[in-house]
């Protein structure tokens, strides 16, 4: 996909298409992290550090409650 540049203000804006957005899991309200290496731009939504709390708790849990079963698992 080739994308130009829109004038906005006194800025430049980039438009990235709603199916690119999704895929991603970016909204309006997603902040992103803006990072360069020297000839290209990279722009990535930053970790939803709650929702990896959580993730993390309920894998604790789970593995306190399955510990043998799991270790029996991957034997």
């Amino acid at each position: 996909m080739i994308k130009t540049l829109t004038a906005h203000g006194n800025s430049a804006a980039l438009i990235i298409d709603k199916p690119i957005l999704e895929l991603l899991g970016i909204t309006m309200e997603t902040p992103l992290k803006i990072t360069t290496d020297g000839r290209s731009l990279i722009i990535s939504p930053l970790p939803d550090t709650e929702r990896t709390t959580k993730f993390r708790r309920a894998l604790d849990k789970v593995n306190a409650e399955h510990a043998s079963t799991l270790r029996r698992l991957a034997e």
